[in-house]
């Protein structure tokens, strides 16, 4: 793997995943199939099985990436740097979904 990629930083310690407020991420319905909507935007669209157990566990009080990864780890069978990875990438994905 390359460290350059990686969301971990090279003491091995996770970097902060950027997410929108977290009133914005606690206001989204979000269907068991991955459709999510904001009802005060309208704004609509659908995330993998991946990301939406990013955004149950953030629903759920996750506030830190060691959290978020843990829950992503029951769920999945990948090592923590990929999950860190993915959970940077759909954080950046929401921000620009929300701006």
């Amino acid at each position: 793997m390359n460290t350059a990629n990686s969301a971990v930083a090279r003491d091995d310690t996770p970097r902060a995943a950027q997410f929108p407020a977290p009133e914005i991420i606690g206001r989204l319905a979000v269907s068991t199939s991955g459709f999510v909507f904001d009802p005060v935007s309208g704004a609509s669209f659908s995330v993998n099985a991946s990301g939406l157990a990013v955004l149950r566990a953030i629903q759920a009080g996750a506030t830190d990436m060691a959290t978020i990864v843990h829950a992503l780890g029951v769920e999945f069978d990948a090592a923590p740097a990929v999950l860190e990875r993915d959970v940077m990438e759909f954080a950046g994905r929401l921000r620009k979904a929300f701006r």
